[in-house]
This record gives structure tokens, C-alpha cells and sequence, in this order.
């Protein structure tokens, strides 16, 4: 085999990055050599997101700009992947002839089997059903730095949410056999991982396919054994399969950390409905003063939507003083984004692109008066820290997170510390001020952990 240089462009969520991680682990071990220049690339790959119209849009630009180093590179072969690859196979095919090959959502681990067939200069699709689950025998290979991982439990959804394609594109929910999980983390400790992210569509269902049960308070158990893994912090908790068993694991084991991502994507019960959520705004209100109440501390992450057909004004401020009563420590919010195939498209009236836009401010606007609010009652206390890097030309000032505050998505505690730290220590830091979003802190004397 001639060994040739891959550059690799993953896109879209996180749970799309362990599929990226793994074809690389697949590629790397049959010999192929990475490269972060696309230019000098024999073959690019892509995996691709379709979840909302600029995830799309991000990708269909990503294939047109890789494909023009078929011209003006040593490109030799593109091949695309993931959801938009699942979901738009005939259009990408027909329609950008520069595409040597397509893998679904499914079909990721047949990596190998694409680069074999590029060889006779065709296009090629490999698409394995939505009920199969993907069987990985290489080690993935880690790019976002060694001390924090995601760790995906399970894929696809059977909710089947009005406004969502996923199932479409990813399939029922299949979770991952627990044994092959609690692998996967002890390699991942080896390689120095010290935080481990559960993710999937949905976390909180995890094994009821397989177990009968939901089984996530078991694998949590299972995992917090692993030796070298000291925070576990889980995403993707839909807010209706909380369970007590989930709070009471929470409640004793100290690795995990008390943070919850809950989607509850609105507050108004006709919204809800329409959604297909299985929630009403007494049930979200109920499960998130359980969880504040048996989790002091807890840290709280949600999404909204925001312009969903037919929400009028007044659903629109009800939802504003949801946010405003419940002060979520986190919150992020989505325009709503009209997916073909799903029933939401069909429904009248659509909401104005300038209206959504400015309801999403507004809602921004008040969770930053909350989130401001929360940050400065922190100062004096002192949190356990990871180190996420230093900060240039500054002497002395590093980066970290503490439990609250998930890699990618939310804030950064900024410490001084007499020693130097480096990436993936963990450190006691007493915080001294707040700025914004983000928190400023000294370090404990003596208290680095390597």
C-alpha cells in the first residue's frame, strides 16, 4: 500500500467528533499519515451535520471548498461522511461529481473498505442500516487533547421530536453494550484522559434497549471504578427520564460532577405539545427544584427554541420569565430552523426570520443579567479546577474550568498561580472576582494534582 496524507474535517457536534476520531484511530492504524494541510492532502474527508439549516449550509461549503483541491492541490480523492451524507446521498452524488465516496451515519467504521475501493476511480456509497450499531476494534485517536474525552453511550432517538431530523439520519436509539464502554474509558485513562463527557442524542435512556432498564446509574457506577478518571459529567439528559436512581448515584459518588445538561427547548405547554415533547412547564419546574434541592450546588445547563411555528408574543414573554424565574447557570438559544421531512415544517404560521432573531436576543439578554448575578454570589468560594492552558503574554495566569463548566460551551476560571501549571493539572482556586461570564481566581498553594 502506498501511504498517503489525510486531512480530516469533522463538523458538527461532539457525538460526530467520536466518529471522527475513531475512522482516524481506523486510518492511522492501517498506515495512512494525518496532516493539518489541506493543500498537501491526498485524500480530504469530511463528516458533515444537517441538524439545522447553518449546520448544513457549513458543510455543503466545507465539500465545494475541499473539492477545489482536486484543481489547485494534490488531492486525489474526497470522501464525505456523516448526517448530510446519510440524509442527502443522491443530491451530493449527482450534484458535486468532485465526491469519490459517501459513508452514512452508520457505516464509519467501514472506513477502510471505502479507501480500498477508491483504487478503480468510481464513486462509491456505503450505507449500512440505522439499526446497526458501528463495531470499532482500533483505538481512537484523540484530538482535543488527552485530559478530556467524550465518551458516546449510545445512538440515534426514538423521540421522534416534530422539529427534529435525527432519527432520520442516525436511527433508533441502539445503546453501547456496557462492557465496550467501560473499555473504551480505562484506554482512554491510559492515555491520560482525566475528565470523561457522556453524550449521546439522549443520555438518560441509556441501556433500556439492551437491559430492559434504564441503565445509566449502573454504567455511572461502573465508570467512576476507573482508575484515572476524576470528573464525569454527563449531557443530554432529557428532563422527563431523570430518574432517582440518576440523582441518588450523583448524591455519592464524587466524581461526577453536579452538571446536568437538560433540553427543555420552551416553557409554553402548547409549545410543548406541539414539539412533541413529553414535558409540560409543572414537570420541568418540578424535576429542576428536585434536582437543586438533592444537588446543592448543581449547575444546570439548558437550550431553547425560540420562534417556533405559530409561538405568539405572549408564549414568547412566558417563556422570557421562565428563564427569568428558574435562573439556569447555563443557557443557550436556538432560532427554530425549518427541517424538511419533519412535521413542524408543515405548520402555520412560520415565524418571521427577523422576529425569531430578535426573541433569541432577548432571551440571551435576560440570561445574561442571571448568569452575571450567579458568577459574582461565587466570589470567595473555592472550586476545584482543571487546567486548560496558559494565557499568552501573561506571566503567571492560566486557564482552567471548574465542574460547572463544560469544555467548548461554557465558562473559564482565570488563576494566578506562583507555579507553573500545564495542561490536564488539577488545582484548588480560590475565586476573587468575576468578570461576565467568566470567573478570576488564585490558586491554592501546594494543591496541584498531576
Amino acid at each position: 500500500m502506498v501511504f498517503m496524507n489525510i486531512f480530516f474535517i469533522s463538523l458538527g457536534c461532539d457525538k460526530n467528533l467520536v466518529d471522527s476520531e475513531n475512522m482516524l484511530g481506523i486510518l492511522k492504524e492501517n498506515g495512512y499519515e494525518l496532516t493539518n494541510e489541506e493543500q498537501k492532502a491526498d485524500i480530504i474527508i469530511i463528516n458533515t451535520c444537517c441538524f439545522i439549516n447553518d449546520a448544513k449550509e457549513e458543510s455543503i461549503n466545507t465539500i465545494l471548498e475541499m473539492a477545489e483541491y482536486k484543481k489547485a492541490g494534490s488531492l486525489k480523492a474526497l470522501i464525505v461522511t456523516g448526517c448530510l451524507a446519510e440524509r442527502y446521498k443522491e443530491e451530493i452524488l449527482s450534484t458535486i461529481p468532485e465526491v469519490d465516496a459517501l459513508l452514512g451515519t452508520s457505516s464509519f467504521s467501514g472506513i477502510m473498505e471505502v479507501m480500498n475501493d477508491l483504487t478503480d476511480g468510481k464513486q462509491h456509497s456505503h450505507f449500512a442500516s440505522l439499526d446497526s450499531l458501528p463495531k470499532v476494534s482500533s483505538k481512537r485517536l484523540l484530538t482535543a487533547g488527552t485530559y478530556s474525552a467524550y465518551l458516546k453511550i449510545a445512538e440515534g432517538c426514538d423521540k421522534h421530536c416534530t422539529y427534529c431530523i435525527i432519527p432520520q439520519v442516525r436511527g433508533n436509539y441502539r445503546s453501547v453494550p456496557m462492557e465496550d464502554l467501560i473499555s473504551e474509558a480505562e484506554y482512554l485513562a491510559e492515555q491520560g484522559v482525566k475528565e470523561l463527557i457522556l453524550v449521546a442524542q439522549e443520555t438518560t435512556l441509556y441501556g433500556k434497549d439492551i437491559y430492559g432498564d434504564k441503565s445509566l446509574p449502573e454504567l455511572l457506577e461502573k465508570l467512576c471504578r476507573v482508575d484515572g478518571i476524576e470528573w464525569i459529567r454527563i449531557l443530554y439528559c432529557y428532563p422527563e427520564e431523570i430518574t432517582d436512581e440518576l440523582i441518588d448515584i450523583m448524591k455519592r459518588e464524587p466524581k461526577i460532577c453536579h452538571y446536568l445538561d437538560i433540553p427543555i427547548q420552551h416553557a409554553s405547554d402548547r409549545i410543548l405539545k406541539l414539539m412533541g415533547r413529553r414535558t409540560n412547564q409543572a414537570d420541568l419546574i418540578h424535576i429542576i427544584t428536585k434536582l437543586r434541592e438533592n444537588l446543592p450546588g448543581i449547575a444546570l445547563r439548558t437550550t431553547l427554541i425560540t420562534g417556533f411555528p405559530t409561538e405568539t408574543e405572549e408564549e414568547h414573554e412566558e417563556l422570557k420569565k421562565f428563564v427569568d424565574d428558574m435562573k439556569f447557570e447555563r443557557l443557550g438559544v436556538f432560532t427554530y430552523s425549518k427541517e424538511d421531512q419533519t412535521s413542524a415544517a408543515k405548520l402555520k404560521p412560520q415565524i418571521l426570520s427577523n422576529v425569531k432573531k430578535k426573541r433569541q436576543k432577548e432571551l440571551m439578554k435576560l440570561q445574561q443579567s442571571v448568569v452575571f448575578s450567579n458568577t459574582e454570589k461565587l466570589v470567595g468560594k473555592t472550586f476545584t479546577v482543571m487546567i486548560e492552558g496558559k494565557v499568552a503574554d501573561e506571566d503567571n495566569v492560566f486557564i482552567g474550568r471548574t465542574y460547572m463548566d463544560a469544555p467548548q460551551v461554557d465558562g473559564f476560571l482565570f488563576l494566578t498561580s506562583e507555579e507553573e501549571l500545564i495542561s490536564g493539572d488539577m488545582v484548588e482556586a480560590i475565586v476573587t472576582g468575576a468578570n461576565g461570564y467568566d470567573l478570576i481566581g488564585e490558586m491554592v498553594k501546594g494543591s496541584v494534582r498531576r
